[in-house]
């Protein structure tokens, strides 16, 4: 079975940022793979100039949300790591008849979220002499925070833009659908305490070299 692999832009993101980057392209993902049983909801972002589409479907939002948390708990544990999230989509198969019913996951397309997560240095808020010193190295962390946005909300845009080519690009690996269901099968991968780089390395090298396939 053709296994697609899409590598996402990586974004350098700050913690407060994390949830809001990681609902849109999320969120867009997967109403790219919905299949016209939605409700299609657009939702503005509070910290860019960039609106997305979520499916309307309660269940895959809470879904969505609870792996942004658990994302974000790893973060907190892994600070300025460079991480990587994984939105599989599979189908279906019986395996084999029997009578303890297992049934395959075939993989057919992988996406990669690629962030990296760092701590900005902060205007020093103590007391100090040299009162104008510390307000122009306010105003300049603050210049150099509004710079550092624009540039994330155009990686972002430029991120939508990816998902979007690349799901106009790449049709042919898609299954057909055989069932009344809002959103073809997936499972989103965070990282774990216990992965090591090396793990990480080798599971993405099998992912992308292979057409893996899982039992559940």
């Amino acid at each position: 079975m053709n296994c697609e692999v899409c590598q996402l832009k990586e974004l350098e993101v700050e913690h407060f940022e994390i949830r809001e980057v990681l609902r849109c392209i999320l969120h867009t993902i997967v109403f790219h793979r919905a299949l016209g049983l939605v409700r299609p909801k657009d939702i503005d972002l509070e910290l860019f100039d960039i609106t997305y589409v979520q499916c309307g479907d309660v269940e895959l939002e809470k879904k969505i949300e609870e792996k942004i948390d658990q994302f974000i708990s790893w973060v907190e544990k892994h600070p300025n790591k460079k991480s990587q999230i994984c939105v599989s989509f599979y189908e279906r198969k019986n395996k084999h008849p029997s009578w303890f019913n297992k049934t395959e996951r075939l993989f057919w397309e992988h996406w990669y979220v690629n962030l990296h997560v760092t701590q900005h240095t902060k205007a020093h808020s103590g007391k100090s002499h040299h009162s104008k010193r510390m307000v122009d190295l306010g105003e300049t962390v603050s210049e150099d925070r509004g710079v550092r946005k624009e540039a994330l909300e155009a990686s972002l845009h430029e991120v939508l833009f990816q998902i979007i080519k690349f799901v106009n690009e790449k049709k042919d690996h898609v299954p057909p659908i055989n069932e009344d269901i809002i959103c073809f099968p997936c499972e989103i991968t965070i990282p774990s305490s216990s992965d090591s780089p090396f793990g990480m390395d080798v599971f993405k090298r099998m992912l992308q070299t292979g057409h893996p396939t899982l039992l559940s």
